[in-house]
Order: C-alpha cells, then structure tokens, then sequence
C-alpha cells in the first residue's frame, strides 16, 4: 500500500516558511522518498500569508494537499494555524508557534488582532503551542525561529533517522549555519 504523508507549513512572509519547506523536502528526498512541493507566497514581501506543501512517500501524484488531508499542519504564526486549520486531518497534528504577527489592517487600525486564538485552537484539534519566537530571541536572532519550529517537526514526524544537520549545511549561507544547528537542536529537544 503506497502510504502519502502530507505536511503543510504556513507562515508570515519573511519567517522562512519556504526555507523550511526545502530543508524538508530535500531532506525527504535524499532519504529515498518520492517528494513534492508546492508553494504559495501571496504577497509574502509584504508581510502577507506564505504557505507551502509537502507531500512525500512511496509515490506521490500530485503537490496539492485537500483540505482535511494535512497529517501536521505546522503554523509559524497563531492567525495562520486559525487560516488553514481546515487543511488538517480529523487525526493530524498541528503544531503552531505561539507567535502574533500583525497583518496590514491591523497595523493600519481597521481591525485588531483576534484574542484568545490558542484557546480557539485548542477547542478544535489538539495543538502543540511552542514558544518558538521566544526560544529563537534568547538564541540571539528570532530570524531562527522557522529552524526551531523544524527541529520540532522532525521529531512529531518520526523522521529522526535523516542527516538534517547535512541538509541544513547545504542550504543556509555558512555564516548562518552554527546558529541554525543550535536553533534544529533546540526544536528536536523541546519537550512536549
């Protein structure tokens, strides 16, 4: 039986959610999976909503997760996991930063930012809430938050046998990397 896992990661522009997907899907696909991607990014440069597929297995025939067919839904930012909670499975898990990233109408006053999104969140799936942002600012540059939420996502997927310290040094600038491996391990070890 061809067994398909469907990941879906969503995010804010500019929080990596792309680079992330890629480490995955690079990492899947040197792992001997069949790996398709499919990104969105909207109007990302602008701080606007960026989400992106990854579907591996055996075989995989199509990029596109349907909604109620994401096996984790990993969300970099509250709003997003509320946006996209429809893609997750009645199984899946969903994993979101307990982050808040005002969107244009708020920062423009035209609406506020919901309250109590965890809470809503909770009542509908159950959610692993990682403090992500914060864990990532006490490393020293919250840009490492996405190589966090990853390390976490590694471990809830059972794909801890794939090199991702190998991936991460083929596809972040070298300068970067040593920060990023301290931000994967991070995730990995984070306790549930």
């Amino acid at each position: 039986m061809n067994t398909c896992r469907n990941i879906l990661l969503v995010g804010v522009g500019g929080q990596g959610t792309i680079l992330t997907s890629k480490i995955l899907s690079t990492g899947l696909l040197n792992a001997g999976y069949d790996v398709k991607m499919s990104e969105i990014h909207g109007m990302a440069q602008r701080g606007g909503s960026v989400s992106t597929q990854v579907r591996y297995g055996e075989r995989v025939n199509s990029p596109i997760i349907g909604r109620g067919e994401a096996d984790i839904l990993i969300a970099f930012e509250k709003m997003e996991a509320m946006r996209w909670l429809e893609f997750l499975s009645k199984s899946g898990k969903l994993i979101v930063n307990d982050h808040e990233i005002e969107s244009a109408p708020i920062l423009a006053g035209k609406e506020s930012y919901p309250e109590g999104l965890i809470e809503a969140l909770s009542q509908k799936t159950s959610a692993l809430v990682i403090p992500a942002s914060k864990m990532a600012m006490e490393l020293g540059n919250i840009r490492v938050m996405n190589i966090i939420m990853l390390g976490v996502l590694v471990k809830q997927a059972g794909l801890e046998s794939i090199d991702w310290k190998k991936e991460m040094k083929n596809l972040i600038k070298p300068k970067f990397v040593d920060l990023n491996l301290k931000a994967f391990e991070l995730g990995y070890q984070y306790k549930v």
